[in-house]
């Protein structure tokens, strides 16, 4: 796949670019998405790592010299768009990339409850985002339900359905991903339903691999024990 832009070069003394913004200080990002490494997990699910973003807190703009409302959501992923572009003007312009982000999504946090449920919830429509997701750690005390999916249609967001699979664990999907979006016990998980299976958060593929390995020396442990009580019964 190639971006709509062709991956053209781009010159830094003619583009425009996005002002700095300055961090939020807000911790939920960091507990709900970055600790789990949610970001390099979706990036190797969904592939075509050259044309695919998937970042957090990169502010989304019309253009990069709009004055107003431009958003910076939690997390923001997008297919069939110029990575270097994105860099180079230091935020996502609708303009410049040809289309809006395809899927992004908003943690509550204490500040931001009102704002994810409508603002927000405006804005990422006006931007014609197709899919807008709202993961509330609390269940449903700074937004208005622990998990909550949009789509777009004709320029108006429809809520998707989400359904509590079991006490304390709700799935939404997403067609757009192909996965279903889940809220397990306040956690932020993913869901592959074509296998039933969850993506492995960073933890847990290191975890595996490390039971693997120690699996793996086991067994050659034990095959080295027979082998030599054979030696030891032959020679006896």
């Amino acid at each position: 796949m190639t971006s709509r832009l062709n991956q053209r070069k781009h010159d830094p003394a003619t583009l425009e670019t996005f002002p700095d913004f300055p961090p939020r200080d807000d911790m939920q990002n960091t507990i709900h998405l970055h600790t789990d490494g949610h970001q390099p997990v979706l990036r190797r699910y969904l592939g075509n790592g050259e044309t695919t973003v998937i970042l957090s807190e990169v502010p989304v703009r019309w253009t990069p010299s709009q004055v107003r409302g431009h958003r910076i959501p939690d997390l923001l992923i997008a297919f069939d768009v110029d990575f270097d572009l994105l860099v180079a003007q230091n935020g996502y312009s609708i303009r410049d990339q040809g289309k809006p982000p395809d899927f992004v999504l908003e943690i509550a946090s204490e500040t931001t409850g009102r704002q994810d449920v409508i603002d927000k919830r405006q804005d990422y429509a006006a931007f014609g985002i197709p899919e807008y997701w709202r993961f509330d750690p609390t269940g449903g005390r700074r937004h208005d339900a622990p998990l909550a999916g949009d789509r777009l249609v004709n320029g108006i967001y429809e809520p998707l359905e989400v359904v509590e699979v079991e006490p304390g664990h709700l799935h939404g999907h997403s067609a757009l991903l192909d996965l279903d979006a889940c809220w397990d016990h306040g956690k932020l998980r993913w869901h592959i339903p074509s296998t039933g299976q969850h993506l492995l958060t960073v933890e847990e593929e290191q975890d595996a691999l490390l039971a693997e390995r120690e699996a793996r020396i086991a067994a050659e442990a034990r095959v080295r024990e027979l082998e030599e009580q054979l030696r030891a019964r032959d020679n006896g």
